[in-house]
């Protein structure tokens, strides 16, 4: 059962539509990935899932609800929740209450703690850092971090926008295992991303956008060996 389908959505930046009517859905207990270049609309389709940019038509459901003109914090009280591009933690504040506001919707404080320390177990690192400022972390631990903060809401949808961007090699692959981690712990996940080899590993299907359109879609192993996507996006011939 689709837990998140998204009917022709069209978005617009004044005169210029950044997405056509795009369709498509993310079943529970999936990871899908948005793959594409630059400009293709993958951080517009997952910014006007989260309510931050308003729909020009098209429908986005929830679980079954019109959540297309809902705004963005009860979108999050719903479950869905959004790691953003460029991690944005709040810089000022230490690790401790960044993962403190990743949980502003709860007041839950035996549950909220059992999170903290989930959260600990999927990155150590951030619990020995639990009282630095987020902005002197380096940007594979913020990266880590904005994740974390996510977490602490107990999403059912998690909205992943370029997770690796940024990072070193060996700390893409570490993120990619947390993703996989998360989803086996039942969270459902719409992932973009522009490394589109690391996104298809992970991800059961996939959808690749151009220009605002989807071009393909399919399961993500049949997406890895289309030629098409192989010379676009993997490097290949």
């Amino acid at each position: 059962m689709a837990l998140l389908e998204v009917k022709d959505l069209a978005v617009s930046y004044g005169a210029i539509y950044a997405l056509h009517g795009i369709s498509f859905h993310v079943d529970e207990g999936e990871v899908v990935t948005l793959i594409g270049a630059n400009g293709a609309g993958k951080s517009t389709t997952l910014q006007t899932i989260s309510g931050l940019l308003p729909a020009d038509s098209g429908q986005i459901f929830y679980d079954g609800l019109d959540i297309t003109r809902v705004p963005a914090n009860r979108i999050v009280q719903l479950g869905v929740v959004q790691v953003p591009e460029g991690r944005r933690i709040f810089a000022p504040l230490t690790v401790r209450e960044n993962l403190e506001m990743g949980a502003f919707t709860r007041s839950d404080k035996a549950e909220i703690e059992a999170s903290m320390e989930y959260v600990f177990g999927l990155f150590p690192r951030l619990k020995e850092r639990l009282e630095q400022t987020g902005g002197t972390l380096s940007g594979g631990e913020q990266q880590m971090l904005a994740v974390a903060r996510a977490l602490m809401s107990k999403p059912r949808l998690l909205l992943m926008d370029e997770p690796s961007m940024g990072l070193a090699p060996i700390l893409v692959e570490e993120i990619f295992d947390i993703i996989q981690e998360i989803s086996q712990q039942g969270v459902t996940i719409l992932l973009v991303e522009q490394n589109a080899h690391m996104a298809l590993s992970v991800a059961q299907r996939g959808y690749v956008l151009e220009t605002g359109v989807i071009e393909l879609e399919g399961p993500a192993p049949e997406l890895a060996r289309n030629p098409k996507v192989r010379v676009a996006y993997l490097g290949g011939e």
